[in-house]
């Protein structure tokens, strides 16, 4: 199955701004990451307070990685959280700078125990940005489970709030074919972008190597979501798994 790019390879960067050939005033909604909300892409659920993410999810992750790393039989299927469909993205990231290593994922919905199986390794090893995880990595590493939540059509580019939103873009490239690109909720707050800045980022993640100008933004069709996001780190998680750090 066909994965998703979710972020930013690059830490805190500002964008060049050269391609704004045109002034544009736009109210940055500065926001704060939220981590209780709740949807899906294909089927939108009413809002729910119940939470979907939990410890065990980024804890199969791990299992499932450590397990394919270190050429072990594949874990059980877990009956610690449902087996639900939703859409997801599992996340990597090593040492205490938090250095990204893969982000996949995918808006279909899947049921969360193959779901979290397959991206759980397609974010370690097939992400293109980044050279494989390898297992001297392990006790380094730190996995994030998002499971995108609450999708809604935007009126247009900017109706969207950082640190809230996630956003997935469509456009119509330099030579006619549609590009698409997507930001997790997470990454324009974390880079210190603000609306424009995430949207020229995420047209060049896309593939669009022209000018970006205010004409060529109004013609994206944009999508908004919201996650539910929790992370564990590798010690946590060898600490409830009873590993030894370097086994």
């Amino acid at each position: 199955m066909a994965g998703v790019c979710c972020g930013s390879s690059s830490k805190r960067t500002k964008l060049n701004k050269m391609n704004q050939d045109e002034s544009e005033s736009s109210s940055s909604k500065d926001g704060h990451s939220s981590k209780h909300t709740t949807t899906n892409l294909a089927l939108i659920k009413p809002r729910s307070e119940r939470l979907i993410v939990c410890h065990d999810m980024c804890y199969f992750c791990f299992d499932v990685l450590f397990a394919h790393l270190h050429r072990h039989d594949p874990p059980e299927t877990p009956n610690t959280f449902p087996n639900d469909a939703y859409p997801l993205f599992v996340t990597w990231k090593s040492g205490r700078d938090h250095r990204l290593r893969g982000c996949i994922g995918t808006f279909s919905s899947l049921n969360l125990h193959h779901g979290l199986r397959e991206y759980a390794i397609t974010s370690a090893v097939q992400d293109s940005r980044f050279s494989p995880i390898t297992k001297d990595e392990l006790p380094k590493l730190t996995v994030a489970v998002s499971i995108l939540t609450n999708f809604e059509p935007a009126t247009d580019y900017l109706d969207w709030e950082v640190g809230v939103h996630g956003i997935r873009i469509e456009f119509s490239g330099d030579k006619g074919g549609k590009k698409s690109a997507t930001y997790l909720p997470e990454v324009a707050h974390e880079q210190g972008w603000d609306h424009v800045e995430t949207i020229d980022s995420l047209m060049r993640k896309a593939g669009h190597r022209g000018q970006i100008t205010l004409d060529i933004r109004k013609t994206i069709r944009l999508v908004r979501y919201r996650s539910e996001k929790l992370a564990v780190a590798f010690n946590d998680y060898a600490q409830v798994r009873r590993i030894k750090v370097g086994a």
